[in-house]
């Protein structure tokens, strides 16, 4: 009886959470430098809608309207939501994984190798686009990739791959990725703000094309990531304990690291560096529902998504018409639940 109103609270605190999405998209699709009201922006939004465009109450809508609400402020809203989701799932996929509270999305130095893969890019000053994404995008994609690949094979000990170990060497080829990164910048001081401001965080240059590339990785990936929530579940118990209950770790670990490196390096590719949202996102989500993954990993999807509209919001409005980067946002709101993380864990130690 219990655990039927446990199932019947997530399902309606869930559908709040959804509610609460459509009405913050709604809501932030108004505010920016252009004023456009929040009926005005309904109006836009509906008349996009095949088959009641045609109303007369929708030509009201002037073009400029259309496109500032429709292909500016909409795409970079669904590409923040994405952006959100992903990150955040990665976070709850590593966390469980590695047992470690602390481990976010970019702990295997995805993001340094993605970093790498764009100041290649900048430097040699590659042009095109492929599959609507740009070269630079491409390069930080497959250096993170490439990134993903090496730590693998440099932690791999025969057929297992200790979790300690993949991070001491995501770690290492972070450090050595970065100061890479800080040679090549220092020879090309000329593209130094370009670079720096790409490895902060930004979606300023949100396209539908963007939100196209990037859906596929982010959905796919999070429902096999959910696939994996009962292995999840059984391996926070410890890894002898789950192998005991017939779970094959290593495979899970494999699939696992594969499936979130990609989105990582997707995610990554176009927004360039946004920390924190898989470090605290599964933190809050998870004193909120539990530890249970077939939970938490919605949850901290939809919530993760709202956090990234949010950030990314006050990224273009607080001071207009400049833009803060959304990294600097979010890294503004995580650092301070870090270091809370750094102090309670120091507290059980004492203990």
């Amino acid at each position: 009886m219990k655990q039927m109103h446990k199932k019947s609270y997530h399902r309606l605190l869930f559908c709040g959470l959804l509610f609460i999405l459509g009405i913050l998209i709604l809501f932030v699709s108004t505010l920016g430098v252009a004023n456009i009201s929040f009926v005005d922006s309904i109006k836009v939004l509906m008349s996009q809608i095949p088959g009641i465009r045609k109303w007369h109450y929708f030509e009201t809508c002037s073009s400029t309207q259309i496109a500032i609400i429709w292909k500016i402020r909409l795409p970079r809203i669904i590409l923040s939501l994405f952006i959100g989701i992903g990150l955040s799932v990665v976070g709850v996929t590593f966390q469980g994984m590695f047992k470690n509270p602390m481990a976010d999305p970019h702990v295997l130095g995805v993001s340094s190798g993605a970093a790498l893969g764009a100041v290649i890019a900048m430097i040699g000053n590659v042009k095109g686009t492929f599959l609507g994404q740009s070269m630079i995008g491409l390069m930080a994609f497959l250096g993170a990739l490439g990134t993903t690949w090496i730590v693998y094979h440099i932690a791999k000990t025969g057929h297992k791959v200790p979790t300690a170990t993949l991070l001491l060497a995501g770690v290492a080829i972070s450090f050595l990725l970065s100061s890479i990164i800080s040679m090549l910048i220092i020879f090309r001081r000329n593209q130094m703000e370009q670079i720096i401001f790409w490895t902060m965080g930004s979606i300023a240059a949100a396209s539908w094309k963007q939100v196209i590339f990037i859906f596929p990785f982010i959905l796919g990936g999070s429902f096999a990531t959910f696939s994996f929530s009962r292995e999840l579940n059984v391996m926070l118990l410890g890894d002898e304990s789950a192998k005991s209950l017939g779970i094959d770790v290593e495979k899970v670990k494999k699939i696992l690291l594969a499936v979130s490196s990609i989105m990582v390096a997707a995610t990554v590719s176009i927004s360039g560096i946004i920390g924190f949202i898989g470090l605290i996102i599964p933190h809050a989500v998870r004193m909120v529902v539990g530890p249970n993954h077939r939970i938490l990993i919605p949850f901290s999807a939809i919530v993760g998504g709202m956090f990234m509209i949010i950030c990314d919001t006050l990224a273009r409005t607080l001071v207009p018409p400049m833009e803060i980067p959304v990294g600097a946002v979010t890294a503004l709101f995580g650092s301070p639940y870090f270091l809370y993380l750094l102090y309670k864990s120091k507290k059980q130690v004492l203990l």
